[in-house]
C-alpha cells in the first residue's frame, strides 16, 4: 500500500532529508492540540528549522497577496539536539498576519548565511528567491460539510460496476479491456447502493479516455461514451438528489492522457501555446509523466493558463450539481494549485466535499489541512487488514494506533476510510477467502467516526485470480444474481443499517474497554451523551466469552448485528461469541 515509504532506509533518508538545510515542510501547526485549519482574522503560525552545518542569522518569509508582497522575519525559538544527525536542529517561528475570508496566501520562506549575502530557500534549497518553493494556504470559514459526517460512501469503478438492464458484460481479452459497465447500469442500481445504508456515490474517472480506468482523461467536459452521455450524468445526479444521495466524481489534476488535444498541439508545433502546459525534458518525446508512464503526461500547474483550465473544469461540475471531489494523486500539483482548487470549488458550492489521496504517513496528511475537508485514510486501511485479516499486527498495536490516530488529527477534517480499492488487493483475496475476518475488519470500520466506504464488490465477495501483479486483478466485474455472495451482502446491509439507526457512531466518544491478545478478544465503547454502543470482536479461533466491566446498558441490551447471547448485571455486560465474530450491543 505504502511501497517504498515502508522501507526502513527510505524512512531514514526522508527523515534526515527533513532535518538538513532549511525546511517549512508546509508547518503550520505543529502542536499535538492545533492542527485546525488557518481561520480568517486570525495570525497564521509558521514553523522552520535549520540544520546541516550551515549557520544562518536570518529567517525572512517573502508574503504575495493579490500580487502585493510584504516581508517579515521569523524569531529563533529554540535548539533542539538530534541525536540522529549528532548536531543542533535550529527552529524558527513567525506569523502571517490575519487575512479575510476567501484570501489565497503565497509565500516563500529563506535563510541568510551567516558571513555570505546568500539566501538559501526552504525547501528545495534554491539560491535564487525566483526559484525557491512556493507555499501557500486558503483562508476561509468553510467548515467540512454537515452532510460528510453522516456518509456512507459508495466507490463505483464504472467499467466493471453493472452495464444496464438485459445488457451482458463484454468479454474483452485481457482485464485491460472494456467490460461495458455504464452511467444508466449504475442508475438502475441506486435501490441496491441504498440497501447498503449508503448516501453518497463516488465514482471513477468518467470523462473521455482511452482507458478502462479513465485516469488519463483527454476531454474533462465529455462524459466517455462507452459510459453514457452529459445528460445521463446530470441524470443520475438528479436522481440521486431525489433519495437525498451525493455524487462524488474522481477529478485527477496532475495528468491527464498524452492524447489530449493540447498535448498532442504541443508536440507537433513548438511555438503552440500549450507547450508551457507541460514540462519537458527535451522536447518534443521527454516530458514529466506521473510515474514515468508515457501515456499521462505530467499537466505545469505553475502555468496560469493550465491551473485556471481545470478550475474552470472543476467548477462546471458543480454547477451541475455535483457534490464533491475525490482528489487522485495529490502529491503531484503544487500546493499553490490546491489552495486555488478551494476557493474556486467553494465559491461555487459552498457545502461540497473535497477529500485528497495522499498515500503517506499523518505529518504530510496534516499538512493538506489548510486546502481540504479531508483526506482518505490509508493508514487505518492498512492497519485493519495487518490486524483483522494478516494477522501481523496485535489487538494491542492495533488500538495504540487508533487511540493516536484519532487524537492526531482535528474534529473538522474528514478521513474516509475503507478496506480496500481499484488500486489494492482485494481483502478477501488477502484474506485467503475467509469472509469471518472481513467481517471483523467491516464491523470495526463501519463502528469508527470517519465516513466508511464500501468499494463495488467487497460486500459480496469479489476476490481476484492472481496476487497484485497489475492493478487490473481488482477491478473484476460485479457479480449480479446468484453469483453474489449473499451472507456478505446481507452482512454489509446490517451494518449500513445500524449505522444510519445510531448517531453515536458519527458524532460520539470512543474508549476501549476491553482488550486481551492472548485470546484475541477486544471491546469499545461508543459513547454520547444520549447513546452507548458496544462494539465486542473475538478475533480468535474459538467460542470466546468477554466480561466488560461497565454499568451503562439496560438488562434488555441486545446484539443488534449477530444475535449473540448478552447478559448485562449492576456493574458488567457479558457477550458470548463464537470463533472470529463481533457483536453490536444496545
Amino acid at each position: 500500500m505504502f511501497g517504498p515509504q515502508r522501507d526502513s532506509d527510505n524512512r531514514i533518508a526522508e527523515y534526515r532529508s527533513n532535518l538538513v538545510g532549511i525546511k517549512h515542510l508546509h508547518r503550520l501547526n505543529p502542536s499535538l492540540t492545533n492542527r485546525s485549519r488557518p481561520q480568517p482574522s486570525q495570525p497564521i503560525d509558521i514553523y522552520v528549522t535549520t540544520s546541516g552545518g550551515i549557520a544562518y542569522d536570518s529567517v525572512r518569509c517573502w508574503v504575495d497577496i493579490d500580487g502585493k508582497e510584504t516581508t517579515f522575519e521569523l524569531m529563533a525559538k529554540e535548539s533542539v539536539w538530534s541525536t540522529f544527525e549528532w548536531r543542533y536542529v535550529h527552529h524558527w517561528h513567525g506569523q502571517i498576519p490575519p487575512q479575510p475570508s476567501g484570501t489565497t496566501v503565497r509565500y516563500r520562506i529563506g535563510g541568510r548565511v551567516v558571513g555570505a549575502d546568500g539566501w538559501i530557500f526552504a525547501d528545495n534549497q534554491a539560491r535564487v528567491l525566483s526559484e525557491a518553493t512556493e507555499f501557500a494556504i486558503s483562508v476561509d470559514d468553510y467548515d467540512v460539510p454537515r452532510w460528510v459526517r453522516d456518509a456512507v460512501i459508495y466507490h463505483i469503478f464504472l467499467d466493471r460496476f453493472y452495464p444496464g438492464e438485459g445488457v451482458p458484460w463484454k468479454k474483452p481479452t485481457s482485464l485491460s479491456g472494456f467490460f461495458g459497465g455504464t452511467l444508466r447500469g449504475a442508475m438502475q442500481k441506486l435501490d441496491y447502493i441504498q440497501s447498503l445504508g449508503c448516501n453518497a456515490i463516488w465514482l471513477s474517472p468518467l470523462f473521455e479516455s482511452p482507458s478502462h480506468h479513465g485516469y488519463d482523461a483527454t476531454d474533462y467536459y465529455t462524459v466517455e461514451p462507452r459510459f453514457g452521455t452529459n445528460p445521463e450524468l446530470v441524470e443520475l445526479i438528479d436522481k440521486a438528489h431525489q433519495r437525498d444521495m451525493r455524487i462524488i466524481l474522481d477529478f485527477v489534476a496532475n495528468h491527464w492522457s498524452n492524447q489530449h488535444p493540447t498535448f498532442q498541439a504541443a508536440q507537433r508545433d513548438p511555438d503552440s501555446e500549450y507547450r508551457s502546459w507541460y514540462t519537458w525534458q527535451r522536447w518534443p518525446d521527454e516530458y514529466a509523466s506521473f510515474f514515468t508512464v508515457k501515456g499521462m503526461p505530467q499537466l505545469n500547474l505553475k502555468h496560469k493558463p493550465t491551473s485556471d483550465y481545470l478550475l474552470k473544469c472543476a467548477q462546471h461540475w458543480l454547477q451541475k450539481d455535483v457534490d464533491g471531489y475525490r482528489l487522485d494523486y495529490v502529491p503531484g500539483p503544487p500546493r499553490t494549485f490546491w489552495a486555488d482548487f478551494r476557493q474556486a470549488c467553494k465559491a461555487v458550492k459552498s457545502d461540497v466535499f473535497l477529500f485528497g489521496e495522499v498515500v503517506s504517513h499523518s505529518e504530510v496528511i496534516a499538512s493538506y489541512i489548510p486546502h481540504f475537508d479531508g483526506c482518505l485514510d490509508f493508514l487505518l486501511a492498512d492497519a485493519l487488514r495487518r490486524t483483522f485479516v494478516l494477522e501481523t499486527s496485535t489487538l494491542l498495536e492495533f488500538e495504540s494506533f487508533l487511540a493516536a490516530h484519532e487524537m492526531y488529527f482535528p474534529k473538522d477534517f474528514s478521513l474516509p476510510a475503507f478496506l480496500d480499492n481499484h488500486d489494492m488487493t482485494r481483502i478477501l483475496y488477502l484474506a485467503k477467502e475467509d469472509k469471518a475476518k472481513v467481517k471483523l475488519a467491516a464491523l470495526v470500520l463501519f463502528t469508527l467516526s470517519a465516513p466508511p466506504i464500501i468499494y463495488n464488490g467487497t460486500e459480496v465477495g469479489i476476490s481476484q485470480k492472481k496476487p497484485l501483479g497489475r492493478f487490473e486483478e481488482a477491478r473484476l466485474p460485479m457479480p449480479w444474481g446468484d453469483e453474489a455472495d449473499k451472507d456478505l451482502l446481507d452482512y454489509f446491509r446490517r451494518l449500513g443499517a445500524l449505522r444510519k439507526q445510531f448517531f453515536v457512531l458519527t458524532s460520539g466518544g470512543r474508549k476501549a474497554v476491553h482488550l486481551n491478545v492472548q485470546k484475541g478478544t477486544y471491546a469499545y465503547l461508543r459513547t454520547s451523551e444520549t447513546d452507548s454502543i458496544l462494539i465486542a470482536l473475538n478475533t480468535s479461533g474459538r467460542s470466546q466469552t468477554i466480561n466488560v466491566p461497565i454499568s451503562l446498558f439496560q438488562t434488555s441490551a441486545r446484539d443488534l448485528l449477530n444475535g449473540n447471547p448478552v447478559r448485562v448485571s449492576e456493574d458488567s455486560v457479558s457477550i458470548s461469541l463464537p470463533a472470529q465474530s463481533g457483536a453490536f450491543i444496545a
